[in-house]
């Protein structure tokens, strides 16, 4: 999967409670929880990309892809998939810094 540009700005909190089994009153408190989350998640993914970390790259991928699934952000799940599996591969050639800049663009889209 190519590097894409999700915009999460407009989210349907009807809509993501409908698809995760919830009601749309908890979203707010869900996503809230996953920014908080992801903060300190992407600092450790700059360092492990900065590093050539391989493993942790995975693990941080990894994590970040399962929290994604968990709320439907379908876009920034497949790219965390994608660096997830270059780390685990320990593909040289692979964009990480590329796929960690899409990432973090992608959640700073985010907005409760």
């Amino acid at each position: 999967m190519p590097i894409s540009n999700p915009d999460y700005t407009n989210l349907d909190q009807e809509k993501m409670a409908n698809a995760i089994g919830l009601k749309a009153k908890h979203i707010p408190m869900l996503v809230a929880s996953f920014l908080e989350e992801s903060e300190a998640t992407l600092r450790e993914l700059k360092t492990a990309v900065n590093s050539n970390n391989y493993e942790l790259i995975r693990t941080t991928a990894h994590s970040i892809k399962g929290s994604a699934g968990n709320l439907r952000f379908t876009e920034l799940y497949d790219m965390a998939k994608e660096l997830e599996i270059g780390a685990e591969e320990k593909n040289s050639s692979f964009e990480y810094v590329a796929y960690f800049e899409a990432i973090k663009q992608a959640i700073s889209t985010i907005k409760i």
